[in-house]
């Protein structure tokens, strides 16, 4: 098998390094990668034109503009990024007769409700980088064999995230306010490439399954708001000797509309994994275990 990785050097783009090159002959770019071959995603014909030089079994793109409030003065750029380039990949896929896999986010919808949302579920972003993701997902889709991952609240133990700012924040002040009405689960990077992994082993052993084809949410088990995320993993760091100057009553709930930012968040972003569970046979570990993780993790750095 061989398999083409746009986006090798972010937070995800790292760990599906790992975890696919097990399955066979892995070509991992990234937007500066020199050579014949382009990951550059403002670049839409060099791009197709990278996966017809390349033909993969596969093409798996974890890149993506992510700048959630930057987006919204740039929305040329995050469509690019976001839609029009994913649409360029999944049409070359689709021309070789290659597997696309891509990430999406629970920010196509508009965190109304309490309940998980399904993947029949109608979208309704709030913001230029959810309507740009939730257009990708519609490019993508012109290929017929592909599988989206929609996911929320990701980290990691390398890059920047939720969880190195708050270690930060930690250390040089003495009260925090939190966000503690938005909900949804803090996924691993690490769980995303492993559960990635699985899937194309399956689709690609399997050739006549198109029942896996599709569209699917894929977070950590459970849920938790900003503000519990953060206790979490200020009390963890505290418990490891980490020099924390916030008291443990000083880290306090507060609303959205405390904290106004130019992209609305939505407040409900618990994704219905079942779909996906049930499909690939698969259990999703609670998102506790993985902070830990990657916690243990940074503090060794």
């Amino acid at each position: 098998m061989k398999i083409l990785l746009f986006g090798k050097g972010g937070q995800l783009g790292w760990e599906l390094q790992r975890s696919l090159v097990a399955l066979g002959e892995l070509v991992a770019l990234d937007f500066d990668t020199p050579g014949e071959l382009c990951g550059d995603f403002t670049r839409l014909a060099d791009i197709a034109a990278t996966v017809r030089q390349v033909r993969p079994d596969v093409v798996v793109n974890a890149a993506a503009y992510t700048a959630v409030d930057k987006a919204e003065s740039e929305p040329e750029l995050a469509r690019r990024i976001n839609a029009e380039a994913p649409g360029a990949l999944a049409d070359a896929a689709e021309e070789i007769g290659a597997w696309f896999v891509h990430y999406s986010t629970d920010y196509v919808f508009d965190g109304s409700g309490e309940r998980p949302w399904r993947e029949e579920d109608a979208t309704n972003p709030l913001s230029v980088y959810g309507q740009t993701k939730r257009d990708g997902e519609i490019a993508v889709a012109r290929c017929r064999k592909h599988l989206i991952f929609r996911t929320s609240w990701v980290y990691a133990a390398r890059g920047g995230n939720f969880i190195r700012t708050m270690l930060k924040l930690a250390q040089e002040r003495e009260r925090l306010t939190v966000i503690d009405d938005q909900v949804g689960a803090p996924t691993g990077a690490d769980l995303l490439a492993d559960v990635t992994a699985h899937a194309v082993r399956a689709v690609c052993a399997a050739p006549a399954r198109s029942d896996l084809t599709g569209l699917y949410h894929l977070v950590a088990g459970g849920e938790t708001s900003w503000y519990g995320y953060a206790r979490l993993i200020i009390e963890q760091a505290r418990n490891a000797g980490l020099p924390v100057r916030v008291a443990p009553d000083a880290v306090v709930p507060i609303p959205t509309e405390a904290y106004p930012l130019p992209a609305p968040r939505p407040r409900n972003s618990r994704l219905d994994t079942s779909k996906l569970r049930a499909a690939y046979d698969l259990v999703l570990p609670d998102w506790r275990s993985g902070v830990l993780r990657a916690l243990t993790e940074i503090l060794k750095q």
